[in-house]
């Protein structure tokens, strides 16, 4: 068998070169996808943005404010789940590379059957129950059960990318497509949430220390005063919870219809995977190390500022009716400038428009805290910073495969650990996330942070002024260092993208021969 393989290699490298051209033609003509096929791809990375930044950027809050839970209950809460979301990963990455081959695939029956159970936990987790001694662990258990099903989803999708296409460049393509669908996601998500929250917030509590004088309010207080003055005898806090109850059903409903989109408008391509011998290779690439300890502290640095903010807007800078406007526009720049780093990547390569995307939003993470509160200052900051996460967004999933390219440059024998490679970065992501929120949530509790306060201590802002610059700012630095060392350029990843190009063809003609 080996000596006919050989025999049809050499037929084929003595054809004519026109012949051999159209046989290369033909391979990139079944490897090509379509714009549906990349648009049906990329709308299936919008439920878990959609989720994660309604999450992110309103669960906190949510949890202190709403739920009413303690500080220190809902660190726990936080601490646990993101954790718990990332054992799930590898588990779930184990179970999927073990799963037998159906006629729709292998990734993506997990995409559709996790879809109801992980809508209605996402549901209950928006839902206050009417008894409190409970509460902890009603929004514990959903919480998890949610990260646990998003996991089902969200593990086959990313290792899907690997199974849509052989082509590097094709992959490349709808990647940038479900970058820009993924960050379009974050704005819907912060529009829905944040929008429909934002029409019925609660007004808040002035505690005793919030006296009230003729010439001595400060900004946070009289915004609050402003604000109750007009809707206090209209919102209440059960108005507000039927809000997040309103909010939540429609990014379910949202949910349902990007998996029913990826499920039927995206054809896998049947590879051979394996699991636990792959794991020692895996971990041992160095390239897959340096990138996703890189990616480990930048995206932490962007997972601080997106579950602070929020906080930070309403009591250290005073803009509590505006915070949701803010969130939009960091998300809405980030979809904006989506096509420009994708572009810019291109022209300059992966490696430095991690240097520029990610420094770039360092000196407006300063001028945040250090200038007095201004609304427009706060818009243009935010605005820049979502250029920043534009770039957080685009940059990790694009650089992935060409890890995963390496990996199989340098390892020709060893195939199908694509659900390794992005199941345990996500884990890494996820883990070192949920610590950082623990911890901030913790902070403030120790800070006494007041639920529902008008005014917080001043140790409350230092803490948030903490949470979304200094520790930020330093988690990035600490990144673009570890990047220096991550050695795939763009002449090694062209030159890994050739010899991979010429093993295919070698294949193409073995079997076609």
């Amino acid at each position: 068998r080996e000596t006919g393989e050989r025999e049809r290699e050499r037929d084929w490298r003595e054809r004519e070169p026109g012949e051999r051209e159209r046989e290369r033609l033909e391979r990139e003509r079944k490897n090509r996808l379509s714009v549906c096929n990349k648009l049906c791809y990329a709308v299936g990375g919008a439920p878990y943005q959609i989720t994660g930044c309604a999450l992110g950027f309103f669960l906190q809050i949510y949890l202190l404010d709403v739920a009413q839970l303690d500080p220190f209950y809902a660190s726990i809460i936080l601490f646990v789940g993101r954790a718990w979301d990332a054992i799930t990963d590898p588990t779930i990455g184990f179970l999927v590379s073990r799963s037998p081959w159906t006629r729709f695939g292998r990734m993506l029956p997990w995409i559709l059957f996790s879809t109801p159970l992980a809508v209605v936990s996402y549901f209950l987790i928006w839902y206050v129950p009417v008894f409190e001694d409970g509460r902890v662990i009603w929004y514990l258990v959903f919480y998890c059960l949610f990260q646990t099903l998003q996991t089902c989803f969200h593990v086959p999708y990313s290792a899907l990318t690997m199974f849509i296409s052989e082509d590097q460049k094709e992959r490349d393509s709808a990647t940038a497509y479900r970058m820009t669908v993924e960050v379009l996601g974050t704005v819907i998500g912060t529009a829905i949430q944040g929008q429909i929250v934002g029409m019925a917030n609660a007004p808040c509590i002035p505690t005793p220390g919030d006296n009230v004088t003729a010439d001595g309010l400060n900004s946070s207080l009289l915004l609050e005063q402003e604000v109750n003055a007009t809707i206090t005898t209209v919102i209440t806090l059960d108005q507000t919870k039927t809000a997040y109850n309103i909010a939540s059903g429609v990014i379910c409903s949202i949910y349902v219809l990007c998996a029913v989109v990826l499920f039927f408008g995206v054809k896998e391509k049947k590879e051979r995977m394996s699991f636990w011998q792959g794991i020692r290779l895996v971990m041992g690439h160095g390239p897959y190390v340096k990138l996703v300890m890189g990616f480990l502290f930048t995206s932490l640095a962007f997972m601080l500022l997106e579950g602070n903010f929020a906080l930070f807007c309403c009591y250290t800078l005073g803009l509590r009716n505006d915070f949701q406007n803010i969130l939009l526009v960091i998300m809405l720049a980030a979809t904006l400038t989506i096509p420009f780093w994708q572009w810019f990547l291109t022209k300059f390569g992966k490696k430095t428009a991690v240097y520029i995307g990610t420094s770039s939003v360092i000196p407006f993470m300063i001028l945040v805290v250090c200038v007095k509160s201004n609304l427009i200052i706060t818009y243009v900051v935010s605005f820049a910073a979502g250029v920043g996460v534009a770039a957080a967004f685009l940059l990790p999933w694009s650089m992935l495969p060409d890890v995963v390219d390496d990996f199989q440059v340098q390892n020709p024998d060893s195939r199908g650990h694509e659900a390794i490679f992005y199941s345990f970065y996500v884990f890494f992501t996820k883990f070192a996330s949920g610590i950082s929120l623990g911890i901030s949530t913790l902070s403030l509790d120790f800070a006494g942070y007041m639920t529902r306060g008008c005014t917080q201590p001043e140790n409350v802002d230092i803490t948030l002024k903490v949470l979304v610059s200094a520790a930020p700012i330093g988690l990035l630095l600490i990144g673009l260092v570890i990047f220096r060392s991550y050695p795939i350029d763009e002449e090694r990843r062209q030159g890994n993208r050739k010899l991979l190009q010429d093993e295919v063809f070698s294949h193409y003609v073995s079997g076609s021969g």
